[in-house]
């Protein structure tokens, strides 16, 4: 219920965007904003990292499990997508107004890594009365969306298209399928790990901070440790993997993200391939964060 809540409260300046009368000076200073908060957001997350407690001195103990899972769950959602884009290339509407041009390159994916780990090093020396407010990223992301529903208004994209996006609906569930076999292969290769547990982990789906806590929950701390490194590798592969795979492949390009394509990687895809992927990304990103808690409860509570 929480995490449908906080769903609703994230998409609802989306509705509020939608709802402005749209002109051409609005929608060029919504994507200017754009273009500037996504440095914001992405150095606050850096921020957030640097305050995981104990993160440095599980490394050692949980390396293997994190590698072999990562490279599993990264590894057949973005196979079963790529296939996807080849089987069924995606045509996308083109957007009525223009927006900045993003161009496809590794120097601009870097640029937002290095603005995490800047991130990372403020929040390392910030002294804690200094950290900021709780509720920061969340405001930031009302912010964002609120200003992506209006780029998306005055680019004559409808909001049907956002919500019922039938292409994204299809990407969920080859992503779900495809993510969830990489789990099986995970318990398939170490004996100490049951097929409920393998599933289990792998349906965080990028979600770090959920997964992390149900994790622990169900299996420990260990195994937590182990879905958050899991699903911390993803967020990162994907902010520097996003832009590399939007070209040609733009349903893995969104994919890579999984559950954070709705919020934190939402800026890198909107940078990366305009604001006409926009609403795939938001479609996709939605089913995958309802799907992602109901399938790490229930495979967690199967044992």
């Amino acid at each position: 219920m929480q995490s449908l809540i906080t769903l609703v409260l994230v998409l609802m300046p989306m509705f509020i965007g939608f709802a402005i009368p749209s002109n051409p000076k609005m929608t060029i200073l919504a994507d200017k904003g754009l273009s500037y908060l996504v440095f914001i957001i992405l150095t606050l997350i850096g921020i957030e990292l640097s305050q995981v407690e104990g993160l440095g001195s599980q490394v050692g103990e949980i390396a293997l499990y994190v590698t072999v899972l990562s490279i599993l769950t990264i590894g057949t959602g973005l196979i079963g997508l790529m296939v996807f884009d080849r089987l069924k290339p995606w045509q996308a509407k083109q957007p009525v107004a223009k927006s900045k041009a993003h161009r496809v390159s590794i120097r601009g994916s870097l640029a937002q890594v290095i603005c995490v780990v800047i991130g990372m090093v403020i929040g390392y020396f910030l002294p804690e009365n200094y950290m900021p407010p709780e509720n920061t990223m969340t405001v930031l992301l009302m912010i964002l969306i609120l200003l992506v529903g209006i780029g998306l208004k005055g680019s004559g994209i409808t909001l049907k298209e956002v919500l019922l996006n039938k292409r994204g609906v299809e990407m969920s569930v080859i992503f779900t399928l495809a993510v969830l076999v990489g789990g099986v292969i995970f318990a398939m290769l170490f004996s100490e790990v049951s097929w409920t547990k393998g599933l289990a982990l792998a349906s965080g789906f990028g979600w770090y901070s959920l997964s992390a806590i149900v994790m622990t929950d169900a299996y420990g701390a260990i195994w937590g440790s182990v879905a958050l490194f899991n699903d911390l590798i993803r967020e990162f592969f994907a902010l520097i993997f996003i832009p590399v795979f939007m070209r040609k492949y733009p349903s893995a390009a969104v994919g890579l993200g999984g559950a954070t394509s709705l919020d934190f990687t939402l800026p890198i895809i909107q940078q990366s391939g305009g604001l006409k992927v926009v609403p795939l990304a938001i479609s996709f990103g939605f089913i995958i964060n309802i799907v992602s808690p109901v399938l790490m409860v229930l495979f967690s509570s199967l044992g």
